[in-house]
């Protein structure tokens, strides 16, 4: 599989960084996280005065061969009907990134259908579809490794024009639970407590849900690694996800974090690289039953908590201007010397 280079960023500017944001023209930790912001981005970048450029946001589509044991509420043709409807720019994702300067990209990593070629999806397909995982491995190790490489291939481009922050998305149905699988395996988290409603599972269908990933996972017969649980349960758009977030962490861009999906996409990535993780900026905390648990089990502070689980990147972008506001305060706040203010705690 791929190798990646993530290191953890140098730590000898952070003195630095923590100067600069003491001495400006406020009390010491008056403007909290955006204070905590600043200084990961100034620490990401390695430099006093970081910046945001070209922001993007990536949205992986492909379709789950655990669909068809009616683990979701909502129908497998829904995403390619989702997929070619983000292209007409009036989906919830479209509004967001237009608000927020995010160019958007589409990407059919593996739905199952033939999607227009005038609509601007980036084709990526690997297969149509993942196989059932109830009954064996939804992709070979091949495929898996395919989905490292287009996800990675697809950041190197947004890095060549510029971008140094990244948003990820995702459309697929069934993929929370591939994502509660994920995160069950990944967090020792019982999987009762991974599994939730997705897209509108009333109590019964949760239970139904429940009880088939369980199934699954009893007849695992895997070796644990991490890229075999991977591989195993995984979404072709989950994996190109992940791939994205290490090949963004290796260029050293800040990673906006979305909700249930995306968070469990860092945990995986997390898992073949922990170093990504300082890399990432988690944007929000959702209402899928789980996101608190596995954004607790990495340790993360979500920026927002405003009931979203739509997916897309659409928390994510949410979050952004909080993000814009850290990086304004390092740069724009005068100093205490410069204003010629007394300094104050």
């Amino acid at each position: 599989m791929k190798t990646f280079h993530i290191h953890r960023p140098d730590a000898s500017i952070i003195p630095s960084l923590r100067a600069k944001i003491d001495n400006l023209t406020k009390p010491k930790g008056s403007l909290g996280r955006l204070e905590e912001l600043a200084l990961q981005v100034g620490w990401i970048q390695q430099t006093l005065t970081p910046s945001l450029k070209h922001p993007q946001n990536i949205i992986f589509c492909a379709d789950h061969g655990i669909e068809a044991e009616g683990v979701s509420v909502s129908p497998r043709e829904v995403t390619w009907q989702q997929t070619i409807h983000f292209t007409h720019g009036n989906g919830g994702v479209n509004f967001l990134c237009r608000q927020h300067g995010f160019k958007l990209k589409v990407v059919d990593a593996g739905v199952d259908y033939d999607l227009p070629t005038d609509r601007g999806i980036i084709d990526r397909k690997v297969r149509k579809g993942t196989r059932n995982f109830r009954y064996e491995a939804a992709m070979t190790e091949a495929e898996m490794e395919l989905c490292i490489e287009r996800g990675a291939e697809l950041v190197r481009q947004c890095h060549a024009e510029g971008s140094n922050l990244l948003s990820f998305g995702e459309m697929g149905i069934g993929n929370t639970s591939a994502s509660s699988l994920w995160m069950t395996c990944f967090t020792d988290i019982p999987l009762q407590q991974c599994v939730g409603a997705g897209s509108g599972l009333d109590d019964a269908g949760i239970r139904r849900k429940y009880e088939v990933l369980k199934a699954a996972l009893d007849n695992y017969q895997g070796d644990g690694a991490p890229t075999d649980i991977i591989r195993y349960f995984g979404g072709y758009e989950m994996v190109m996800a992940v791939g994205a977030m290490l090949q963004a962490a290796e260029l050293q861009m800040v990673i906006l974090v979305d909700g249930f999906i995306m968070t469990n996409c860092m945990l995986a990535a997390r898992q073949l690289y922990p170093e990504v993780l300082n890399y990432a900026v988690f944007g929000h905390c959702g209402d899928e039953s789980g996101h608190r648990l596995v954004l607790d089990a990495l340790q993360a502070k979500p920026l927002l908590h405003l009931g979203l689980r739509l997916g897309e990147g659409t928390g994510a972008i949410c979050a952004y201007p909080i993000l814009d506001s850290a990086v304004r305060m390092i740069n724009e706040m005068d100093s205490f010397a410069g204003a010629s203010i007394t300094k104050y705690f």
